[in-house]
């Protein structure tokens, strides 16, 4: 758990050093993000009315919501719960006392002209979250800082479909619960970008703060993108708004990235401005000019307190909070002797490393587990679009599996066959389906010598250019062992008597 004082905000990480690997077009890449997280509570932020998907247009908005006169909002304790949860998972501190503001603008679905947010004191402040990235051949962890989460409430949905060249508005979304996660501009490229979103979705569902259904609106990430000559001021960003899927998100970054560069190399200046990425054309498109913080005319709530929160609320959400993915990485990487970078992708969710675990303790090949879980079982998941949840094989089956692989009983090809019939459904019993199939390996060491002895007489080229050096004519006198055995030869001592066997 986090350990970290409630009281005092932690000490910054410094920002990422530049990196002439990562330029594009003699331009390095600065991006920072804003994610809107839907936190996943019963009812809105300052009213009683539901947050359900999925409802009729305008059933679920009540007259608080809208700000009817005569209403006044009222705090919803559990998503200031929420607020704390992430401040705990983040590093973050949590501030003892938070003011909401109202955030002045005037679109078609805010009909009260204002949203409720926070300013100048969020409730979550500083943090940052880590996580693997690939570079060239290398596998690298990055550190993204984090300015600040706050909660505040969504405004509504205009809606344009179906509506015969007219626009309506429905009004459900109003008054949902957010928390707004900005990051500092501490991302140099595409990959990171998306890591670094993956990795915040991973950590959100993981404390069940957010159900994370992009697609529905749950997980809203905005990307502000700006280029620069290396070593020169921060380029004018433009703000990619409502990425809902990390495809998209890298499809609109990448184009953004490009346009700039070709604007600022063809002459043209960057005009500061909100975008919409189009994914049935892949490009990003003007929506309006870029407002700041200045153009919202903030002021303090007259209808809401300042949020306080004291320092028990505090210490009792931590001790309910679940082992944090990076703790248990860091535990897998301890009690299992895994490499980091295994750990990082079987804590890519809660559910997969529970499943990792129980197959691990099981059939107590740990290593074993991890590459099974992450290698074939992960291949048939995403075959499927199954969960984990809804594996066929069970954790019990996987680690019988693992046991016969490592006591020689079969190949891991063999393994493969099995694992098969286990996951359609054709067999329940790993040693009855090896028995069943004939998958045993030959353990007849005399049997071994004799098929080796006919694979040597049979291919005097093979065993003349092993000799001379060539490593491919050894593979390829494996290959006929392994064909002349029906792939029944243990690979490890069909190699090493091999070898003998050729001197």
């Amino acid at each position: 758990m986090n350990t970290m004082s409630t009281t005092t905000a932690p000490t910054a990480t410094a920002a990422p050093a530049f990196n002439p690997a990562l330029l594009v077009g003699g331009y390095e890449v600065v991006i920072g993000f804003e994610t809107h997280t839907q936190l996943a509570t019963k009812s809105k932020i300052f009213s009683r009315a539901s947050t359900a998907f999925g409802a009729e247009p305008n059933t679920q908005a009540s007259a608080v919501d809208l700000a009817l006169p005569g209403t006044l909002p009222v705090m919803n304790r559990e998503a200031v719960a929420c607020a704390i949860k992430l401040g705990l998972a983040l590093g973050s501190h949590v501030a003892p006392r938070s003011i909401f503001a109202r955030k002045n603008y005037f679109y078609p679905d805010l009909p009260k002209g204002y949203q409720i947010s926070q300013f100048e004191i969020p409730v979550v402040q500083g943090g940052e979250v880590s996580f693997y990235v690939e570079e060239g051949k290398q596998t690298v962890q990055k550190t993204v800082r984090l300015v600040r989460a706050h909660l505040e409430e969504d405004a509504g949905k205009s809606v344009h479909e179906g509506l015969q060249g007219m626009s309506g508005i429905d009004l459900n979304r109003a008054g949902t619960p957010l928390l707004e996660i900005v990051t500092e501009p501490d991302l140099r490229s595409t990959a990171q970008a998306v890591a670094y979103a993956k990795e915040l979705h991973k950590i959100v569902t993981w404390i069940g703060i957010c159900d994370g259904n992009m697609q529905e609106g749950s997980f809203r990430c905005d990307a502000n993108v700006s280029v620069r000559k290396p070593g020169a001021a921060l380029g004018t960003r433009r703000e990619i708004k409502n990425l809902n899927s990390f495809k998209s998100m890298q499809q609109a970054i990448d184009f953004e990235i490009r346009w700039q560069i070709e604007q600022l190399e063809d002459g043209h200046t960057i005009q500061q401005a909100t975008v919409l990425f189009d994914p049935d054309t892949g490009e990003t498109r003007a929506m309006r000019s870029k407002e700041d913080s200045a153009d919202y005319r903030y002021f303090p709530d007259p209808d809401l307190p300042p949020l306080v929160i004291a320092p028990e609320w505090i210490e009792q959400v931590k001790a309910n909070m679940p082992e944090l993915p990076r703790h248990m990485a860091a535990r897998f990487v301890a009690q299992y002797q895994l490499p980091e970078y295994d750990a990082s992708q079987l804590t890519l969710s809660r559910d997969m490393a529970a499943y990792f675990e129980a197959t691990a303790q099981a059939c107590e090949q740990p290593k074993l587990a991890a590459n099974w879980v992450m290698g074939e079982l992960s291949r048939r998941l995403n075959m499927d679009e199954k969960d984990v949840t809804q594996s066929p094989v069970s954790t019990t089956q996987l680690a019988a599996l693992i046991k016969r692989i490592h006591d020689g009983t079969i190949s891991n090809n063999a393994a493969k066959q099995v694992f098969d019939a286990l996951w359609t459904g054709e067999a329940t019993d790993v040693d009855a389906t090896i028995e069943a199939k004939g998958l045993k390996q030959m353990n007849d060491a005399g049997a071994l010598e004799a098929i080796i002895n006919e694979v040597i007489a049979a291919n005097p080229d093979n065993v003349a250019q092993y000799k001379a050096g060539k490593d491919k004519a050894f593979n390829a006198l494996v290959g006929q062992i392994m064909k002349a055995s029906k792939g029944k030869a243990n690979p490890a001592q069909a190699n090493e008597m091999l070898k003998r066997l050729l001197g």
